[in-house]
């Protein structure tokens, strides 16, 4: 028994270069080479100065529209960036904009405090008890 176990095939090597090779032609076939660098925008940047008398380094300066583009894209909301939400979470305070004007003088919606006898009575009496303290 313990013969039979112990008995593996022998490895054929022509056969396991064989596949090999085909792996590595597979992958040659299918890759594509990344040349479109850009700028990561949610990375923090730090800027360095130019050197003080490099000819290169103009007072102009030289801007990027692109990286522009990209870092300020970055820094909106979503709602500035996208149409409608993408996800199910950001449906919920999308819309933040009043469905009606704020108009003050509409008494439907504008409730300013106003004086009745009672609060106008209390407010004297009020008064009356605090001049009477500061006056002891």
């Amino acid at each position: 028994m313990a013969s039979k176990k112990a008995e593996r095939p022998e490895i054929n090597f022509v056969h396991q270069n064989a596949i090999l090779c085909e792996t590595i032609q597979k992958e040659q076939r299918n890759q594509q080479l990344y040349t479109n660098y850009s700028v990561n925008p949610f990375k923090k940047m730090y800027t360095l100065t130019g050197k003080p008398n490099s000819v290169h380094d103009s007072a102009d300066g030289e801007e990027d529209d692109n990286f522009l583009k990209v870092i300020k894209r970055a820094h909106q909301t979503p709602v500035e960036k996208f149409e409608f939400p993408q996800t199910s979470s950001q449906e919920y305070g999308w819309n933040t904009a009043p469905l009606i004007d704020k108009t003050w003088y509409d008494e439907r919606l504008h409730h300013p405090r106003t004086h009745s006898e009672i609060t106008k009575y209390m407010d004297a009496a009020w008064r009356v008890k605090e001049q009477s303290e500061n006056m002891n």
